[in-house]
């Protein structure tokens, strides 16, 4: 394992019902760096599709940015994903999230027919064209599908989702907690997280499955 491996990690937001998903992208981080990796996180510069009370469910009458919110998780250490440069990363790392397919795509209202941001859809498609790892977490494999077609991932068992993925031309693979789909032709990591109604210790399984399988590429 080469302990030098540099992750870009892609933020959608923050918080589940309208950004990242917090657990997710917090325990990519974690694992990314306990195992001897570095990362760098980024996030499109544009305006959240809604913001989402995350008490209530309920939709709020305000706006705010993606990159600004998801700077919070970073701890303001962020950089527009315009400025992304697949030369200076060993892989990409999608946490999930409703952002990543509120914001990032929009998958969330128009399932296979989304439209995906430029920006995501360019960093994707240098990493792969690259021949780099790229990793996905929860509803984010969705995001890799859309741009870059017959793929293999999971998104745990949600038939729905899997028959929206399948219709795309990727193959689906249904999984439990922690488990993880490898790729190996396109070197795509996928696992559930909160696609199951999973425990946060069942969320940082997962993300470090993911993490050591990409840093092992």
């Amino acid at each position: 394992m080469n302990s030098k491996k540099k992750f870009a990690v892609v933020l959608a937001g923050s918080g589940v019902y309208d950004g990242s998903e917090i657990h997710e992208a917090t325990l990519a981080l974690y694992a990314i760096s306990k195992n001897g990796g570095e990362y760098e996180i980024f996030a499109p510069n544009i305006d959240q599709y809604h913001v989402i009370n995350h008490i209530t469910g309920e939709e709020m009458a305000e706006k705010r940015n993606v990159l600004v919110e998801a700077a919070r998780i970073a701890r303001g250490k962020i950089k527009d994903l315009k400025e992304f440069d697949a030369n200076n990363y060993d892989a990409i790392l999608f946490p999930g999230g409703f952002g990543v397919a509120k914001n990032l795509c929009t998958f969330a209202f128009k399932g296979p027919d989304c439209d995906v941001n430029p920006d995501v859809e360019t960093a994707l498609k240098a990493m792969h064209d690259a021949g780099k790892p790229i990793g996905a977490l929860c509803i984010a494999p969705a995001l890799i599908v859309k741009v870059l077609g017959k793929v293999e991932v999971t998104i745990g068992q949600d038939a729905v989702t899997a028959e929206a993925i399948t219709s795309l031309g990727a193959t689906h693979m249904n999984t439990g907690h922690g488990e993880i789909v490898f790729d190996k032709e396109n070197k795509i990591v996928t696992t559930p997280c909160y696609m199951l109604d999973a425990t946060i210790a069942q969320i940082g399984e997962g993300a470090e499955n993911v993490v050591k399988t990409l840093m092992d590429l």
